[in-house]
């Protein structure tokens, strides 16, 4: 297993920033009618997740760090519901969302294991 030396070592972090540029790529596709709404609240929710493990590494303390782990996997769900909604609304495809949910589903599960490990040190 690679040391860890800091958050960006971090592999969720790393798929994070990742998911980030798909989601901005994503996102232009959406109509300018929603350049405020959905593109705006897509952004923000993507961006919030690589930020928050980030931030979390760097408090002092593990409370503190769960509690922004936590806050990263609330914006990866709020990013789901608004991908979700795209779909609903007749703005993005399958095809073009699924790949996003997958990936969605896949740092959650890395999300939980990282909070349930920081929380046992």
């Amino acid at each position: 297993m690679a040391t860890i030396r800091n958050y960006k070592d971090l592999l969720v972090w790393q798929r994070g920033m990742t998911l980030v540029e798909e989601v901005y790529r994503v996102a232009k596709q959406l109509p300018r009618t929603e350049i405020w709404g959905l593109t705006s609240q897509m952004r923000r929710a993507a961006v919030s997740i690589p930020s928050n493990i980030a931030e979390g590494y760097g408090r002092q303390t593990a409370g503190e760090y769960t509690y922004h782990l936590c806050v990263s996997r609330g914006s990866l769900l709020e990013l789901e519901t608004q991908l979700l909604l795209t779909e609903r609304l007749g703005f993005l495809k399958n095809p073009i969302t699924s790949p996003l949910l997958t990936e969605i589903d896949q740092q959650n599960r890395m999300l939980s294991s990282l909070i349930s490990k920081v929380r046992q040190s």
